[in-house]
């Protein structure tokens, strides 16, 4: 192996130190530079929000009316369409008339005959008064022909009163609507034998206007109520919540409702308050039964803070947590409580603080201490529509 001259060799032991000390910095600045990760973060600061309180219910029919046979007869005919608005008297079903004319006959042929009865007890009366005058009938025979007067009389009242029940049993053949609103669908068909102890025919509601019955957690609503005395809530203006409604689908009513009464006894087994609101249905949209979710304005909170709704996490014990990043650009984890859904933000009730930067997007790459590059979030709802204002 040939030698070489000793400069070329103090040349090269230079060169592969200085390499090596190059490496040796480059992995201690990698080391001392973890990797940083872009995240987007809302900075929260203080409003004045709604309290709102969203309720689960079921819509409930205003009036509710089954529809029974007053007599017992046989069904000649159903007049009514299932499932139509129909009005107050109506002719729903026709019962067989026949035997009920029948009767209305009969009832008018006993009272000709008492009425004629009658007339012939007051002649024998009147005439053995005028014969007790004379001194020629005795007072026994004359209080006989007027006790059968007064009888005949009564023999005539009880033929009009039966006449008029056979008339009413003739009117009970046609089966009227008792109020008006929505019929279901029928429950007897035709040649049924009904009767009033029977079967009810069918079911009418009345859905307009319509309620909604729901429930609040007493503890909550007493809470709500303190608040507004101690002068931590702003109770609204007009002294009574106001009331709008959503569907199972996350759809809002356009009708707003109001609050007709707060049930004063709490149901011990469950400690709810039952709640109930009355909404305009013109179109019947809202139906009985139907699952809804009242959404209940009941006052004012200043220095609320609200995050959005996709920034809230969850550990593996299901409790809410936030990703804030510090003054260092290091992300921590804030565990807090969370109030009400508001407008798809989560108004928050501890555990944050005004000007606190709150992660919305990038969690997939961030953990607690990661150092982060954190950039302004923008609502893209609000972006469509040309209004960044709110986070």
């Amino acid at each position: 192996m040939p030698h070489l001259p000793k400069g070329r060799v103090f040349l090269l032991i230079s060169c592969v130190c200085t390499a090596l000390i190059g490496c040796s910095e480059e992995k201690k600045t990698q080391a001392a530079s973890p990797f940083t990760v872009k995240v987007s973060v809302v900075e929260t600061r203080s409003e004045t929000l709604p309290v709102i309180t969203e309720l689960p219910g079921r819509v409930a029919p205003m009036v509710t009316a089954d529809v029974r046979p007053r007599i017992t007869g046989m069904v000649l005919r159903r007049v009514f369409e299932q499932g139509a608005t129909i009005r107050e008297g109506d002719v729903l079903y026709i019962i067989d008339p026949e035997p009920f004319r029948a009767k209305v006959a009969s009832a008018q042929a006993t009272l000709d005959s008492a009425i004629a009865a009658q007339t012939l007890a007051q002649q024998k009366a009147d005439r053995q008064t005028q014969l007790l005058q004379g001194g020629v009938a005795s007072r026994e025979t004359t209080e006989s022909a007027v006790a059968q007067a007064v009888q005949s009389n009564a023999d005539v009242e009880r033929a009009r009163a039966d006449l008029r029940t056979a008339q009413l049993e003739l009117q009970y053949t046609e089966i009227r609507a008792p109020i008006s609103g929505r019929i279901g669908r029928a429950l007897v068909t035709e040649g049924a034998l009904v009767s009033p102890t029977s079967d009810v025919m069918a079911t009418i509601q009345q859905m307009d206007p319509i309620y909604a019955d729901f429930t609040q957690p007493a503890d909550s609503l007493i809470a709500l109520k303190n608040a507004v005395t101690e002068g931590r809530l702003q109770a609204d203006t007009s002294g009574s919540a106001v009331l709008r409604l959503m569907s199972a689908e996350g759809t809002l009513y356009p009708h707003d409702g109001r609050l007709l009464f707060s049930e004063a006894v709490v149901n011990a087994a469950t400690g709810q308050v039952i709640l109930r609101a009355e909404f305009p249905n013109p179109d019947t949209n809202l139906l009985p039964g139907m699952f809804v979710r009242a959404r209940m304005e009941q006052a004012s909170m200043k220095g609320a803070l609200a995050v959005p709704e996709q920034a809230v996490q969850r550990d593996t014990a299901g409790k809410s947590q936030l990703y804030v990043v510090g003054a260092d650009d290091k992300v921590e984890v804030r565990n807090v409580q969370l109030g009400w859904l508001l407008d798809g933000r989560w108004v928050i009730a501890s555990g944050l603080g005004v000007g606190d930067r709150v992660v919305v997007e990038g969690f997939q790459r961030i953990a607690p201490g990661v150092k982060v590059v954190p950039e302004p979030w923008t609502n893209p709802v609000l972006a469509r529509t040309g209004n960044t204002d709110r986070g």
